[in-house]
């Protein structure tokens, strides 16, 4: 349903709220490293009652074209919007993701992802590096210190590995086997 069939106090009522909640979720989205002006593009999008181009982005937030393109590009890598196909329009069109419970899956498995690939890496060549020196003749205090290192990154690769599994719940459903989605 359109604004445009409410009474002017109406469409003021229900524009405050929005505006509260658009901002809710731009502070939110910032909290986990998207811009603030991106969370509010995804706050206006979610409340559209139509897909919408850049243009109208760009003049529902008030800012450049190129703001809204770059806003758009993170949100659509973050699988947060879609971008949709409608007859006799030649422009783009973007609509958010509107299942949350996906868009969180999404966010996070791509955000965790890289992280824990990025930090495995490094640890199991640390290891291989410091494994190295062990087969040395060493002072015993360096032999110690090295050992220690060792089992500290071996931890730390034992922690990866298991976020690395609660990864792959998110994104093949089973976490909602644990956590049941809300009905």
């Amino acid at each position: 349903m359109s604004l445009d069939q409410l009474s002017p106090e109406q469409q003021t009522a229900v524009l405050n709220v929005r505006k509260r909640v658009i901002e809710a979720i731009g502070r939110n989205m910032n909290l986990y490293g998207i811009p603030l002006s991106t969370g509010h593009l995804y706050g206006l999008l979610f409340f559209a009652d139509k897909p919408m181009t850049l243009d109208e982005m760009g003049m529902g937030m008030k800012m450049s074209k190129t703001s809204m393109s770059t806003g758009v590009r993170t949100l659509l890598d973050m699988k947060m919007v879609n971008k949709v196909w409608e007859k006799g329009s030649r422009k783009d069109l973007y609509e958010v993701e509107y299942d949350w419970y996906q868009t969180f899956t999404d966010f996070f498995a791509i955000k965790w992802r890289k992280a824990v690939e990025g930090n495995i890496l490094v640890l199991k060549r640390s290891i291989k590096e410091m494994n190295k020196y062990l087969t040395e003749d060493i002072d015993p205090a360096l032999r110690s210190v090295l050992e220690e290192d060792i089992h500290k990154m071996n931890e730390a690769v034992k922690y990866y590995s298991w976020l690395d599994r609660l990864i792959d719940a998110m994104e093949n459903g089973d976490i909602y086997d644990l956590v049941p989605k809300e009905e």
